[in-house]
Order: C-alpha cells, then sequence, then structure tokens
C-alpha cells in the first residue's frame, strides 16, 4: 500500500513532480466537468507550492497582492510554518489564513 508522504517531508524534486502529477489531474478533472475533484486538486496544488516558498521572504506586517485575485491585498499578522495570517485590506477585516503560494512575492510598498 502506497503511503502519502507530507510536502514537509518532501524534496524540491519531489514536490515539483507532487505538482505536476496534481496539475495534469486537475485538468481531466476540469476536461470532465468534475467541478469538486478539480478544486480539491488546485487547493493540493497550491499546498505543495507553498513548501517550494521560503516563509522568511514574508513579514509580518508587510501587504502583499493575493494571485489570481489582481487588485486584492493582505496584510499579514504573522506566519506560521507556510501560513500567512491576517486579513484583505478593504475585505471583511476578518482575520484567515492564506498558504503562502497565494501571496505575490512582492510586497505593495
Amino acid at each position: 500500500m502506497d503511503q502519502e508522504r507530507r510536502y514537509s517531508e518532501m524534496t524540491e524534486h519531489e514536490l515539483n513532480q507532487e505538482i505536476a502529477s496534481l496539475r495534469e489531474k486537475a485538468r481531466k478533472a476540469e476536461q470532465l466537468g468534475i467541478v469538486n475533484e478539480f478544486a480539491v486538486l488546485e487547493r493540493k496544488t497550491l499546498m505543495a507550492q507553498a513548501y517550494l516558498r521560503n516563509p522568511a521572504d514574508y513579514e509580518s506586517g508587510g501587504v502583499y497582492g493575493i494571485e489570481g485575485d489582481p487588485g486584492v491585498y493582505f496584510k499579514v499578522d504573522y506566519l506560521n510554518g507556510v501560513f500567512a495570517w491576517g486579513y484583505r485590506l478593504g475585505g471583511n477585516g476578518g482575520e484567515e489564513a492564506l498558504p503562502i503560494s497565494l501571496l505575490a512575492p512582492d510586497k505593495k510598498k
């Protein structure tokens, strides 16, 4: 039986292979119109990508764009692993966590 490994235990090469596999599965699910499976695979891809980023590149108090959501910014209160906790500027002010793979690498000035 194949045991799944945690993304945190994988090497960069293994993560890149996993991302490619997830993208291929997501593409097939999208073609078949399986919306729920597609959404799950997209989220798994984002999580795997987060482990390829360095959390030290993100600062508490920093404001970053959100990938795939132009014009929307996220203010980071603190980081916990590969998750940035904070809130969306102009949003309802509720705290949320985003994988750092969703944060644009260039901080808003």
